[in-house]
């Protein structure tokens, strides 16, 4: 199997910490704040999404076909990974977290909600470099 192209994560990862690291230094409820609070939420779902697909593809040897890693949910992708060691439970059980974080996304797009996510952002940057490492190594 050819070597999964990371590169655009990488970019995912670079803009999430350019966007948590701006928000850190604006003053909350500025437009400011706000601005890079959005920009941080959107880039938590694209990075998120991205992550999904690569280990979907990095997944793909342990099954019998690629339509059979297509069939999987997202959780379902991170789940295996745990169970052929890519991830650990302790990972894999953020991964579930922060997809169901996601998922709320789609519904409730409230302040709440935002800090919430916020709030996910240190261990996120962790779990996604870590993520990328194991992809990379592959």
């Amino acid at each position: 199997m050819s070597k999964l192209n990371t590169e655009y994560l990488q970019r995912c990862i670079d803009t999430l910490e350019k966007s948590y690291e701006m928000i850190q230094k604006a003053e909350e409820g500025s437009i400011d704040y706000e601005l890079y609070r959005n920009a941080l939420v959107k880039g938590f779902e694209m990075t998120l999404e991205q992550s999904g697909k690569l280990l979907r593809k990095n997944i793909t040897p342990f099954f019998a076909s690629k339509k059979a890693t297509d069939l999987l949910s997202f959780k379902d992708v991170f789940r295996h990974a745990h169970k052929h060691s890519l991830l650990t439970e302790e990972e894999t059980n953020r991964w579930l977290k922060y997809r169901d974080n996601r998922n709320n996304t789609a519904h409730d797009y409230g302040q709440a909600f935002e800090e919430e996510t916020l709030s996910l952002i240190d261990d996120f940057l962790t779990d996604v470099k870590n993520l990328k490492k194991v992809i990379d190594n592959d």
